[in-house]
């Protein structure tokens, strides 16, 4: 069953997320500092010629930072935060993902930017990046991905950041507006959830509707909030000045 978008657009707070941009986004906080990984001496990192992938909305936004440009290493860091991802020689298929993905998340980033109150903490940047190391076998092994990309510790906390604040935008921009009815609730323990349950575990006691209730709003929130993201981007794709410079 494919990630939703919001998952993997904060992918990384993974799962974050898998938030569910589900939220799904997106998508995200667990407990270990990745920190004591990180060595004092600077390390050797694999070499990458980097060079100019693409740029969204270069030329429409003023002043636009380095969120208006996709570089090579841009795409690297991608693959090597997702988890069970080939970075030896990435292939085309991997890259173009990626580059889709951080297309996806600049132009969310760009209307993020609009809203300062919604800057992560230092904490929740940290517990972001707790949350990621998890994500992978063990934390000698992320930090030896890192390090076969020249990711640093800095540039990670900065791409922790922008995830941070492409999910609390998606919360500001859509969940806080999600109105979930009591009918709608009804109809899907009975159309989806108990078809579901039965069809997967064969003679388990099936939930009433007021014990499998919440679960069910919170299912049918995040489907909500995906699908207002789905037609955000595509209007935000259409509205877009993507220009591709070297393709992948």
């Amino acid at each position: 069953m494919e990630k939703p978008i919001k998952e993997l657009l904060i992918e990384a707070n993974v799962a974050q997320a898998s938030k569910p941009i589900g939220k799904r986004l997106l998508w995200l906080t667990l407990a270990i500092s990745l920190f004591p990984f990180f060595p004092v001496t600077p390390c050797i990192a694999q070499q990458v010629v980097d060079k100019m992938v693409a740029t969204v909305n270069a030329d429409v936004l003023p002043e636009c930072r380095q969120i208006c440009l996709i570089t090579y290493s841009d795409l690297l860091w991608q693959l090597a935060l997702q988890p069970n991802t080939p970075l030896d020689n990435p292939s085309s298929a991997d890259l173009n993902r990626a580059l889709h993905l951080l297309i996806d998340q600049r132009l969310i980033l760009q209307e993020a930017e609009k809203l300062p109150s919604i800057a992560p903490t230092l904490e929740e940047v940290k517990t972001a990046r707790d949350e990621l190391v998890k994500a992978f076998p063990s934390p000698p092994e992320f930090q030896q991905r890192l390090q076969q990309v020249g990711l640093t510790a800095e540039k990670l906390d900065e791409i922790l950041d922008q995830r941070l604040r492409i999910e609390k935008y998606l919360d500001f921009r859509f969940r806080n507006f999600v109105v979930i009815t009591q009918k709608e609730i009804a109809d899907y323990y009975k159309d989806t959830y108990v078809p579901r349950l039965r069809a997967r575990t064969p003679g388990r006691i099936v939930p009433t509707l007021d014990e499998a209730r919440a679960e069910i709003e919170k299912t049918l929130t995040e489907a909500k909030i995906e699908s207002d993201t789905d037609a955000f981007l595509d209007n935000a794709r259409e509205r877009a000045e993507i220009v591709t410079l070297n393709p992948v």
